[in-house]
């Protein structure tokens, strides 16, 4: 006899975090900040010179100061933009050939004994060591600086969703081919379904290391850019103007990383979450 089961067991969810303890949590970030930006103050107005030179950096407030001066220029918002342009661009082309490839090498012998051979020799060098590579290959610097955005993001999410699919259990697709499954299938209900979190792992990564090395290419060969406009106000002995470029840097990719990380919650929101996740 055959007993039919009349609904599937729910996944236990975390239940909601307590308002006050939520509060609770945000009170001590707002605090670490606080203190540092308190400390800060301290150690410059007091000329402090001990190891560090602290005396010659600015105060805080002269850099609230300058940064209250550049959010009333357009050339600020401008460099946002471009500097944004550029990162949306490389790691969008990251994402896409970097996801295709490293489940091809995954999947693929053939594929993993051509290309990951050489994947594994250019993976070691620094993206930002490839700059005088941009320069001669691509007619503006502008597409230079897009390529050494991609080729940051890239090799993070290729190495993540190799490993992400290669750690599928085997049962998984085994279950899929016995009902009659095709390759296409597999790929697109097995494998990439739970290789997501591996993947967004390797994007989030990705996100970070491109901000690193965009703004490096921007001091390098870039024309406009936060990257550019932080060298160009160091040069000009403007150190207020080079920590509001560093603290801009700063929100930019804690921003950016945030909607990645939010984006894979979002698409793995199948998955079980911890109370602290």
């Amino acid at each position: 006899m055959t007993q039919t089961l009349d609904h599937q067991p729910a996944i236990r969810q975390a239940p909601p975090t307590p308002p006050r303890r939520r509060f609770s949590r945000l009170a001590v970030r707002a605090g670490s900040i606080v203190a540092a930006l308190v400390v800060w103050e301290l150690l410059t107005a007091f000329d402090v010179d001990l190891w560090l030179h602290f005396d010659r950096l600015p105060t805080p407030v002269e850099v609230a100061r300058d940064l209250g001066y550049q959010l009333g220029t357009a050339v600020y918002y401008q460099d946002l933009l471009d500097s944004l342009r550029r990162i949306v661009t490389g790691f969008a082309l990251a994402a896409v050939f970097g996801i295709g490839l490293g489940t091809a090498i995954a999947r693929s012998r053939g594929t993993s004994d051509v290309v990951q051979p050489l994947l594994e020799v250019l993976r070691p060098i620094p993206a930002i060591a490839m700059v005088p590579i941009a320069i001669l290959l691509f007619p503006s610097n502008e597409q230079g600086i897009i390529f050494i955005t991609f080729i940051a993001a890239f090799f993070p999410v290729v190495v993540s969703t190799r490993h992400a699919v290669r750690a599928l259990p085997v049962v998984w697709e085994d279950a899929i081919r016995t009902m009659g499954g095709s390759r296409r299938r597999v790929l697109w209900n097995v494998v990439l379904p739970g290789a997501l979190p591996g993947v967004f792992g390797g994007l989030s990564v990705g996100m970070g290391v491109s901000w690193i090395c965009v703004i490096s290419a921007e001091m390098i060969s870039g024309e406009f850019g936060v990257g550019y406009r932080t060298w160009q106000a160091y040069t000009v002995v403007d150190y207020p103007g080079v920590i509001v470029g560093m603290l801009t840097i700063g929100l930019l990719g804690w921003v950016t990383s945030a909607a990645v990380e939010l984006l894979g919650r979002r698409a793995t929101r199948w998955l079980p979450r911890g109370e602290n996740a």
